[in-house]
């Protein structure tokens, strides 16, 4: 396999916009108000729950290829495109955020899947179709809830 250090620097950066994902799940389950606080407290945690294993998932996809994942919050803070959104608790502006770092991420896994596939990365190309599935759902329901 051809190129294994331009996907596991892409794969990489792709862990530190996941793990900013994340985290803005977890900080809007925490602190989500109103009158859709039930649906979306619950929401959140299911997303950031398969969020924490996809996470893993490419953790793992890095160190197959023979490189090594990025793991601190300061790595995660440097490298990362999605920002870290600070103090949101009303359901229009977090769903807002989730539709934007919903379009990052996908952003990234079409990249991702197009310098697999030319390397031949089958492992990656896999992985990155399985989450672009995924996320292309997940926005589409945000979309939708947004349109209300």
């Amino acid at each position: 396999m051809k190129n294994n250090a331009m996907i596991t620097q892409k794969l990489n950066a792709h862990l530190a916009d996941y793990q900013m994902f994340y985290q803005n799940l977890r900080g809007f389950h925490w602190n989500i108000r109103g009158k859709h606080f039930f649906e979306l407290h619950t929401l959140f945690e299911q997303w950031y729950d398969e969020a924490a294993a996809r996470i893993d998932e490419i953790a793992e996809r890095i160190l197959m290829l023979g490189g090594q994942p990025l793991h601190t919050f300061a790595d995660y803070v440097e490298a990362a495109r999605i920002p870290a959104y600070k103090n949101m608790d009303q359901a229009t502006e977090t769903m807002k955020a989730v539709s934007e770092m919903l379009d990052r991420l996908l952003n990234n896994e079409r990249d991702l899947l197009k310098t697999a596939a030319d390397a031949g990365d089958e492992g990656t190309v896999a992985l990155m179709s399985e989450l672009i599935a995924g996320h292309e759902k997940m926005l589409w329901m945000t979309r939708a809830w947004l349109a209300e």
